[in-house]
């Protein structure tokens, strides 16, 4: 039942002893598969320039507001600008021998209400459907909830990209809704898809990774015995 103030109206429940959030740190978080860390264009924007170019038909950029590029030189530019950036708070994803093989960031920071989003998610083909792929995003909602102190954490996309949907769901975010004519960009409209999952969900979710990131989990090979999503909370 909701609480009620003094006019018998509802209101939400209590957030007590609320001193809001951290921003996001430029720390190096390390896993088994992966490691995330501030993006610095000197150390990794050649590294990513051609990591991404072994996508040759530029699927990676489709639902992206930027790319593909037309040199590298355009390339380090914006991961000069990503880098300087405050919000959104870029970071480079490199495997298991330190290559860059991708970028995503924290962004649309808000400490004061506890809300944070993950977006501008560019995975090269080297690190998709990997088991670094999945973990890198647990690194990043690790901090977020865990060392940040966030209550709310949000994923966007454009509602026609099905991987991404796809990904939310499976990464534990609940779908929350479409926002209509959100975004134009590329010159179309976007329609966007939101998602989100909060301090609430997160120790069940945070389960649910322990469980898929065990080493018992993947065979020698490393392919994975149990999917992620047979172990997320329903």
């Amino acid at each position: 039942m909701a609480r009620e103030n003094q006019l018998g109206q509802p209101i939400g429940d209590a957030v007590n002893d609320w001193h809001g959030a951290k921003w996001p740190e430029r720390k190096a978080m390390i896993g088994r598969f992966c490691q995330v860390v501030a993006l610095r264009a000197e150390d990794h924007a050649d590294a990513l320039y051609d990591a991404f170019e072994k996508d040759q038909d530029g699927a990676t950029w489709t639902y992206m507001p930027l790319g593909p590029f037309e040199s590298r030189q355009a390339f380090r530019d914006l991961m000069s600008r990503f880098e300087a950036a405050r919000d959104p708070h870029y970071y480079a994803i490199t495997n298991q021998s330190g290559a860059p093989v991708g970028i995503a960031s924290l962004m649309r920071i808000k400490p004061d209400a506890g809300s944070i989003e993950v977006g501008g998610i560019a995975y090269a083909p080297a690190l998709q459907r990997t088991p670094a792929a999945t973990e890198a995003m647990f690194l990043l909602m690790q901090m977020v909830f865990q060392d940040l102190g966030y209550r709310r954490y949000e994923w966007k996309c454009d509602a026609l990209n099905a991987p991404s949907r796809r990904a939310a769901k499976r990464l534990g975010f609940q779908f929350e809704g479409i926002f209509r004519q959100a975004l134009v960009y590329k010159g179309r409209n976007r329609d966007t898809a939101w998602f989100g999952m909060t301090d609430q969900d997160w120790p069940m979710i945070k389960a649910a990774y322990d469980a898929w990131l065990a080493p018992e989990n993947f065979d020698e090979t490393g392919v994975q015995r149990h999917r992620l999503d047979t172990q997320m909370p329903v």
